[in-house]
């Protein structure tokens, strides 16, 4: 209960100041075409505050919505829609997660920028998606600006800043 009203007292106060917070281009590349640092805006860090989202904090996720259930999977540069398949903190399965993908290193990077609960308003947060060994480590047939991977799901972490 009392989670409730903290997600709706968040809500509330981020109405209208979500969109300010979701960014998806303006971050400088590293050589390899990986996206540099980062920091999470201050409207995701008190959102996260408030929601008690810590950083480590995780769930997993499917990485694109149009290809649940599949494998291999494409992940093309630019904005991406990705689902919760379990909670994260008072974020319940099925929230949408919406980010952005870099396709131009050895593996692929998603940086989420947003949580849209399903029975609520959008949310600035800032997470990653990862997977252990490598695992989103681009497939042969992977052409710039885009990138094949193993797997449709990944786990998501929260952060306080990109790297």
């Amino acid at each position: 209960m009392i989670m409730n009203r903290a997600f709706v007292l968040c809500s509330a106060i981020l109405l209208g100041t979500c969109w300010g917070c979701a960014t998806s281009g303006g971050v400088a590349l590293r050589p390899d075409g990986t996206p540099g640092p980062q920091e999470c805006p201050a409207k995701a860090l008190e959102a996260m505050r408030i929601l008690r989202l810590h950083v480590g904090d995780g769930a997993m996720v499917d990485l694109d919505v149009n290809q649940a259930d599949v494998s291999p999977i494409r992940l093309y540069d630019g904005p991406l829609e990705s689902m919760l398949n379990d909670d994260l903190g008072p974020l319940e399965s099925p929230t949408r997660l919406y980010g952005q993908v870099w396709t131009g290193g050895p593996q692929v990077v998603i940086r989420y920028y947003e949580a849209h609960p399903p029975n609520g308003d959008k949310i600035p947060i800032c997470a990653v998606a990862r997977l252990a060994k490598g695992q989103l480590k681009k497939l042969p047939g992977s052409v710039p600006g885009m990138a094949i991977v193993e797997f449709s799901v990944a786990g998501v972490y929260v952060v306080d800043s990109f790297r």
